[in-house]
């Protein structure tokens, strides 16, 4: 009897533990958008994954005749959030031909953060909006991936090439990313400091938005990209994302003189805990450390704890790690909770009510175990800008129908993929010395095969 574990990048090594563990039912979702309202505000009931959600409900107060016609701003399409989903599905709809108003809460994009990894579907969908060749040229092509033990020694190195001549990773700063993708838009696409306090139902099946401060939008078509935390899906009815019993410290080191590492994704295994690094420029270097923890813990903000932390953890491997560690500036280190929704079908909402959806981290978080969490996003936002730009210059296809379509196409596919990262990530967070020991000394050694796990990333997409 053998074993596959395939190994991809950002946290990610697996096995057929977990690629054969569930098979799936793909089912076609319909909705209509709801005829009441819920507030922002409303609290909603019920974290258990299978667990349908209580909400609190409001009925919906009509828009007054001198409301929609002097006090509210009307726009066609509205992107909730300017983040990688957002700016993607605002970059994909202009180039189709559709404009689109970006609202963003902050004053400008956010971007903190350190890096995402992007394999070869992530970049098929750069190609495609015409800035993939802008970001290729600031950051390294990753070759392979080595495997050691929190001791130093090698357990097993593999090269992406050998696998599929067709791969393609790199790490990317996500400030640059976010950067690259704005600066392709049209001016005054982004609205700044516009965070959404309110959405309810309006006339007509338009949507209202309220935003801080009291000014309003009535929008047609409402897309939402605001992140794991969406106010939108929580007016839609999903659960908050569920904490998964691990969190994850990440840094972004910074080399003035250029970093001594080979392009290679680097991953340190312990008993429960685990930790890699990947060379992203001549001058950065992103990492990682996961590690078990029964709650979250409280939220630190103070840069200098949350580093001193890190190195504790791993204070025991490799001194190449805490060396990163050191060259890593305060304020790049943060502190995460790691998260995922599980999108149960005949439980879950749609991805849709109405001419409102939603997209990415927003409809579905997922830990980052198979590094498919920004690709998966940029997906989303070509797959929906082809329906949607369909939709709207042709009146052979209505908006809610491109938004059920798009639903129930990347449902089969985002799902399966949330439940093998979750997978994965519980297996590679195992802390029982006994298995840990065979994990080390003859699955990864002798049993692992790379290929299998590379075959989620052939996703592809035609330039638009």
């Amino acid at each position: 009897m053998s074993y596959q574990i395939p190994i991809i990048a950002e946290l990610n090594i697996t096995s057929s533990m977990a690629t054969a563990t569930s098979s799936f039912v793909f089912l076609k979702s319909h909705t209509s958008l709801p005829r009441v309202t819920k507030t922002l505000s409303t609290r909603v009931h019920g974290v258990a994954h299978g667990i349908r959600t209580r909400t609190s409900y409001k009925p919906i107060k009509a828009l007054s005749q001198s409301q929609s016609q002097s006090d509210v701003r009307k726009e066609q399409v509205v992107i909730v959030g300017a983040g990688i989903a957002g700016l993607a599905t605002a970059l994909s709809l202009h180039r189709l031909g559709v404009r689109s108003l970006v609202l963003e809460q902050a004053e400008s994009l956010r971007i903190g953060g350190t890096s995402l990894t992007l394999f070869k579907n992530g970049w098929s969908i750069l190609d495609a909006i015409g800035v993939a060749n802008d970001l290729r040229t600031q950051f390294l092509e990753i070759q392979g991936i080595v495997v050691k033990s929190e001791d130093g020694r090698e357990l097993r190195a593999f090269n992406f090439k050998q696998e599929d001549q067709s791969q393609e990773v790199r790490a990317v700063e996500r400030r640059v990313l976010l950067e690259t993708l704005a600066s392709q838009l049209p001016p005054d696409t982004i609205q700044y400091s516009s965070q959404l306090e309110r959405i309810e139902a309006g006339p007509n099946g338009d949507t209202l938005l309220e935003l801080g401060g009291g000014s309003k939008l009535l929008a047609k078509i409402v897309i939402g990209c605001d992140g794991i935390r969406s106010p939108i899906a929580k007016w839609m009815g999903f659960p908050e994302p569920k904490y998964v019993g691990h969190c994850a410290f990440r840094g972004l080191a910074s080399y003035s003189d250029g970093q001594p590492y080979e392009p290679r994704v680097n991953y340190i295994y312990g008993r429960g805990l685990r930790a890699g690094f990947v060379p992203v420029s001549p001058t950065k270097v992103y990492w990682f450390i996961c590690f078990n923890s029964p709650s979250p813990g409280p939220k630190i903000t103070d840069s200098l704890v949350l580093k001193k932390q890190a190195k504790e953890l791993v204070k025991n491997f490799p001194t190449e790690l805490l060396n990163i560690v050191d060259s890593t500036p305060d304020d790049t280190v943060i502190r995460t909770p790691l998260v995922d929704r599980w999108l149960w079908p005949a439980i879950s909402p749609p991805a849709s009510a109405g001419r409102v959806v939603v997209v990415g981290d927003a409809w579905h978080p997922m830990t980052p175990n198979l590094g498919q969490g920004a690709c998966c996003a940029l997906e989303d936002s070509l797959v929906l800008s082809k329906k949607l730009a369909r939709a709207i210059k042709s009146e052979d296809s209505s908006v809610e129908e491109a938004f059920r379509s798009f639903g129930t196409e990347r449902w089969g596919r985002v799902f399966p993929l949330t439940i093998r990262a979750n997978l994965v990530g519980s297996i590679l967070q195992w802390e029982n010395p006994v298995v840990c020991s065979v994990r080390n000394n003859i699955v990864l050694p002798k049993l692992v095969r790379l290929g299998p796990l590379l075959e989620h990333t052939n996703f592809t997409s035609e330039s638009i």
